[in-house]
């Protein structure tokens, strides 16, 4: 059973893929190695936006909308 999305910016990347599965495709999506990293344990969606160039806010978005497909 998937729990809600509330975003958390201090929440680890990994803890994030572990509880909300459906995540995992929009990292793979955006070329993300955090995928099996041994530092997802450690960075947080905002330091892997910096790492990776990506938009927080952008990135946050579609793993909301990954999240809540898995709703239905």
């Amino acid at each position: 059973m998937n729990t809600k999305w509330t975003y958390d910016p201090d929440m680890p990347i990994d803890m994030v893929m572990r509880r909300w599965p459906a995540t995992l495709e929009v990292m793979m999506r955006h070329r993300m190695l955090c995928v099996g990293c041994p530092i997802g344990g450690f960075h947080t969606v905002p330091e892997a936006c910096q790492e990776h160039g990506l938009d927080e806010e952008t990135l946050v978005e579609e793993l909301a909308t990954a999240i809540e497909s898995t709703w239905r």
